[in-house]
């Protein structure tokens, strides 16, 4: 199976941009990726991209050329972005095309997200009970995980801590303010234990990359990152998701954990050997949930890592060295692409004073969305 490499990357800052749609913002991104690779748009031979909110991804041809190009729309939630990277990387193995662009974009409204359950399958009554609302999902899933690890709350303030503090450091981050340990604890409670501080946004922002066979990349790029697993998988029966309609007798793993398991197989390395992480953060539970469901340490242990500073830039295991999606806010379409940009900028010695020290090698990112879905990749430096 070919190898392929990310050849270049592009970024519409992340937040809120008046006056600019989500498809000028995805526009925006590609022609820095492109810049940043050395091609051209009609160079590209496939394009795979989604958004949410923002629009058809495919039209994005309207800002960047009527090439003909084959570009197919991506929608997946949060994995969005993880899955229209995975579909580019398949296009190019397959001998489709020689260039690939991965984009995704979006441009929310204000407040917190509000689906319907007849969209996701789900009766009227689920909404009804308040369910629907993501906020009280995730905080009720945080508190039955805590209590059933022994895991003290404070934790979940050192995950918001860490992360506004990384966001102090990121030029492109919507948030760039360092918040303390009280401003976080005694901010607005919104469903408990989760307070207003350890929520993302919904937000805007646009997210691309410019992919190659590995065997083609020093045509274009001096520093491409190789691409050692994309993988994207669903959830099983018995695993609780968000929109769970009930709880399974016994619980399966969820999407995360098998979708960790085949990367880690995939790209023939192991936890341990990971030196920068990026893990969904929807909430400062759900990134601790998530460390152990990508192997990164044991259900329980998260409460002392966090402590002692292990998740920090300068610590065994960085975590979220951009501030995550606490800090940057979360365009669904382009979340997962932005984690890749930034374990790119970090394995290229790129990323200034949140720089992870010791000349990283590899690195690993994570987003998860409704209604249990997963992506991983693992990136090894130039």
């Amino acid at each position: 199976m070919e190898d392929i490499a990310i050849i270049g990357v592009g970024l519409h800052p992340f937040g809120r941009t008046d006056g600019l749609s989500g498809q000028a913002q995805g526009a925006y991104a590609v022609r820095e990726a492109l810049k940043d690779a050395g091609v051209e748009w009609h160079q590209v031979g496939v394009a795979y991209g989604g958004s949410q909110d923002g629009g058809n991804a495919d039209a994005l041809a309207n800002h960047l050329g009527l090439t003909g190009i084959p570009f197919v729309n991506v929608a997946n939630g949060c994995a969005t972005g993880g899955s229209a990277l995975a579909s580019v990387i398949a296009a190019l193995r397959s001998g489709m095309a020689e260039i690939g662009v991965a984009v995704g974009f979006d441009k929310h409204p204000r407040g917190a997200f509000n689906p319907k359950p007849a969209d996701w399958g789900l009766e009227d009554w689920y909404g009804e009970t308040g369910l629907m609302l993501t906020t009280q999902f995730f905080a009720l899933k945080t508190q039955r995980y805590l209590h059933e690890h022994d895991i003290p709350e404070e934790a979940l303030v050192h995950v918001a801590q860490r992360a506004f503090r990384n966001g102090a450091l990121t030029p492109h981050a919507w948030r760039q303010r360092e918040l303390s340990f009280a401003e976080i604890a005694e901010s607005m409670p919104v469903n408990l234990p989760l307070r207003k501080y350890m929520f993302c946004n919904p937000a805007e922002g646009g997210a691309a990359l410019v992919l190659c066979r590995a065997s083609e990349a020093h045509k274009y790029s001096r520093n491409p990152v190789l691409v050692r697993a994309a993988v994207m998988r669903t959830r099983h029966h018995g695993s609780f998701e968000v929109f769970s309609p009930g709880l399974a007798a016994e619980q399966s793993p969820a999407p995360t954990v098998t979708a960790s398991h085949a990367a880690f197989e995939l790209a023939g390395v192991a936890p341990a050997d990971i030196d920068v992480i990026q893990l969904q953060d929807t909430d400062s539970g759900s990134e601790i949930i998530h460390l152990a469901e990508n192997g990164f340490c044991e259900h329980g242990e998260q409460g002392h890592l966090l402590r002692r500073g292990e998740t920090d830039i300068g610590g065994r295991l960085p975590v979220n060295t951009d501030g995550g999606c606490l800090a940057n806010g979360e365009p669904v379409g382009a979340s997962g692409l932005r984690q890749v940009i930034e374990v790119c900028t970090q394995l290229r010695q790129q990323a200034g004073a949140r720089q992870v020290p010791g000349r990283p090698r590899l690195g690993y990112t994570h987003v998860y969305g409704a209604p249990g879905v997963s992506a991983v990749t693992i990136l090894e430096a130039p």
